[in-house]
């Protein structure tokens, strides 16, 4: 054997062992319902999950609703939590930067995050209702979190949700104000209701009322947002104000919709976790 194949053969080794170490360090998902979730009976199709030019992920026909991790470290963790809701029209789920990206910034200022893959109500053919089985999905998510609080070092009274356009609806609904119309909505447990709200741009801000008995909310999005949202949020934080919750809101100049998460992301909304960061701090969820 020649050296140049030596050399390769030792190069190709050590790629490989570098990319199984990093394949193994990522989180794995957690199933919510580990035997089949309450209405996927029979739905066997295998999830699609398709990588576009820029890395970033879009997931379809999700059947097993789920939960991924990531904690930070035991010395870093502050107690807090956030579940992290991607959006995506209920047609798909925008996965990296309003999932996975928000979640590692989270844990690495030692708050826990945990993105939920739900289950997707208007994508083509789905039996799906958006106020039955994805909502089921995220409450699920919120009370396996304070189920398992201690096991991942978490103060099961400092949970939120944070959710990004078709998440935050889900947020919204969880949280308890949102206005189903005339759809039957099951309540929710007390376990399922997150201690704080995180909607950014969030889909169908008109509809979202909030009670007394709402979470503090942090909002955030962009003015050239389309108006539903941009000028929704707006009113909706004169509705927080209104029934006395305490909201926080951060409208950019520019963004557009779904800025989410991204490490090339330098304009002023791209800063918005930091906002949120301060805010979680001032709410007394994370320690100053």
């Amino acid at each position: 054997m020649s050296k140049e194949i030596r050399f390769f053969c030792a190069l190709l080794v050590l790629v490989l062992g570098q990319l199984a170490l990093a394949f193994s360090a990522e989180p794995e998902e957690i199933l919510l319902w580990p035997n089949g979730a309450p209405g996927s009976e029979g739905k066997d199709t295998r999830e699609v999950v398709i990588t576009g030019r820029s890395g970033e992920r879009q997931i379809f026909q999700v059947h097993k609703p789920s939960i991924t991790p990531f904690l930070p470290l035991k010395e870093k963790a502050t107690g807090a939590a956030v579940l992290v809701i991607p959006g995506g029209g209920h047609r798909v789920l925008a996965w990296e930067h309003e999932g996975p990206n928000m979640a590692k910034w989270l844990a690495e200022r030692g708050v826990a995050a945990f993105v939920l893959k739900y289950r997707l109500a208007r994508e083509t053919n789905s039996t799906y209702k958006l106020e039955v089985h994805p909502l089921a999905d995220a409450r699920k998510a919120m009370e396996m979190i304070r189920a398992r609080a201690g096991e991942w070092n978490i103060d099961p009274k400092k949970v939120g949700a944070a959710g990004f356009s078709a998440g935050g609806e889900l947020v919204a609904m969880m949280a308890g104000n949102f206005d189903f119309g005339d759809a039957q909505v099951e309540q929710g447990s007390e376990e399922s209701k997150p201690n704080f709200q995180a909607l950014i741009y969030p889909g169908k801000s008109r509809q979202i009322v909030p009670t007394k008995n709402s979470p503090v909310a942090f909002m955030a999005a962009a003015y050239d947002d389309r108006p539903d949202i941009s000028e929704g949020l707006a009113e909706l934080y004169l509705r927080f104000k209104k029934a006395g919750v305490r909201a926080e809101l951060h409208m950019y100049s520019t963004g557009g919709h779904g800025f989410g998460v991204r490490e090339n992301n330098t304009k002023p909304a791209g800063m918005w976790t930091e906002r949120f960061l301060e805010w979680m701090k001032e709410s007394g969820f994370v320690a100053k």
